[in-house]
């Protein structure tokens, strides 16, 4: 855990946040910011795609790309059931696609994390990555639909939005390139693509730190539930995938990306998706959850808990 607090990318993401305590008037441009996560998203996708070229689709992979899908879709069901009553059908529709769905500068992070102690991992996890984006949004319009009297949306529109939203496409496409690519053009690019990926990464959780402070204020209105559901519901999918990456026997690397992606919330393809799909939900509630609670609880305690676990079963 003292690594992890030490690792650079978490030292800026904490001088962001601090940033804002204290009323700095740093700020990140907002197209920097766009571009930044654009950069992480294409790069660790080029990376996935190349990966996958140069080793085969095996049955174990198909079935790991498959128990990845089918955790972002019976995720969101089972946070929508555990927030009760104490929520709005909107609210609680939308934390549940926020939890099911995942953070991609989680994994990416994540991607770092491994790298740097040197733990292999399959490039399919960048696949697993890019698949567990759409399903959780559609099951969470699809329980807003199923409990709510409000037909003015249309939900083929709302769907195809969780599927063609920027951040689901760039990884998606960039993987594909990546496995497409002449493998001789694409090691001309690396200096880019891989070389400037730390500093690229530092900069970009600058800006996350920065955007975390800001919203954490949002929670003060919902209360010491709010923030106990922004704990718990992420190590309860983190302990359902520990388990099933315990049953299907996966490499350690493998297992803890799967497990990453199972605690972590997406702040970025969900908002995007359902600003238009549901806008009676209160985004001052399910993005602070994700950004100011989530992501930081994983990147500073769940990275070395779950790695921890999983050396110790697997």
């Amino acid at each position: 855990m003292l690594d992890n607090l030490l690792n650079p990318a978490i030292l800026f993401f904490a001088l962001g946040f601090f940033a804002t305590l204290v009323k700095s008037d740093m700020e990140i441009p907002q197209p920097i910011s766009k571009f930044l996560s654009f950069y992480l998203l294409m790069s660790i996708g080029l990376k996935g795609g190349t990966q996958i070229a140069a080793n085969p689709i095996t049955g174990d992979i198909f079935v790991t790309l498959m128990v990845a899908v089918i955790l972002s879709a019976v995720i969101p069901f089972a946070v929508y059931a555990s927030l009760g009553k104490r929520f709005k059908n909107e609210d609680k529709a939308a934390i549940a696609a926020t939890y099911g769905s995942v953070s991609a500068v989680t994994f990416v992070t994540a991607v770092n994390h491994l790298g740097t102690l040197g733990i292999a991992y399959g490039g399919h996890m960048v696949a697993a990555l890019a698949l567990m984006e759409a399903p959780a949004i559609i099951v969470g319009l699809w329980l807003y639909k199923r409990h709510s009297t409000d037909t003015s949306h249309n939900d083929g529109h709302s769907n195809w939005e969780a599927v063609t939203n920027a951040s689901v496409l760039l990884i998606l496409g960039a993987l594909v390139i990546g496995f497409v690519a002449d493998p001789a053009a694409l090691e001309k690019v690396k200096p880019f693509t891989e070389s400037l990926f730390q500093g690229m990464l530092m900069f970009f959780l600058l800006d996350m730190g920065l955007l975390a402070s800001k919203r954490v204020s949002a929670l003060r209105e919902t209360g010491f539930v709010t923030v106990l559901a922004a704990i718990l519901i992420p190590l309860t999918s983190a302990a359902v995938a520990i388990g099933l990456s315990w049953a299907m026997s996966l490499s350690l690397g493998d297992a803890f990306l799967l497990t990453v992606l199972s605690a972590s919330a997406s702040y970025i393809a969900v908002p995007a998706a359902l600003r238009v799909a549901i806008p009676k939900a209160n985004a001052g509630l399910y993005v602070p959850m994700a950004l100011a609670i989530t992501f930081p609880l994983n990147l500073i305690f769940g990275f070395p808990l779950y790695l921890s676990i999983l050396k110790s079963i697997l």
